[in-house]
């Protein structure tokens, strides 16, 4: 088992993870998402569309678990948290537009807001807002036997 902080730290060092939702029938709809982390508020951002599964899921039943891998097979934290939803963007500038400009700019770089606004307005963009209550998982520097 990885401490709380060693497994912070691996969800705060990575982008990539397996999202987590419940589908109506209660089976569980995974999705590989991209993700920035806020560790004061200990949330993770990802930026969907209004018409994607992990969205309708979340809509209907808020809770969600993250999958962070690190390194290696042994280094891994699994953050179970309550999903919000903020939007779809509807005019440029809304606050969700603002927080989907922040997310995209952590993976491509700086953008030109007014095309970008443009983009999630028409392409239905939301923000996914994912609140950790409980972390576990493993942090091992190394694999066994290596």
């Amino acid at each position: 088992m990885g401490d709380e902080g060693d497994l912070l730290e691996l969800v705060a060092c990575g982008r990539e993870a397996v999202l987590a939702t419940i589908r109506r029938d209660g089976r569980p709809q995974l999705s590989n998402i991209l993700y920035t982390w806020d560790p004061g508020e200990r949330i993770a951002r990802i930026s969907t569309t209004a018409k994607r599964a992990k969205t309708r899921n979340l809509m209907r039943d808020p809770r969600a678990t993250l999958y962070v891998p690190g390194d290696h097979f042994w280094a891994f934290a699994v953050a179970d948290c309550d999903g919000e939803i903020c939007g779809p963007t509807k005019t440029a500038g809304d606050e969700a537009g603002q927080e989907l400009l922040k997310v995209h700019s952590s993976f491509y770089g700086a953008l030109e807001p007014d095309a970008f606004f443009k983009e999630m307005v028409e392409n239905e963009r939301l923000l996914i807002r994912l609140r950790v209550s409980h972390l576990y998982g493993l942090v091992m520097d190394r694999p066994p036997g290596a």
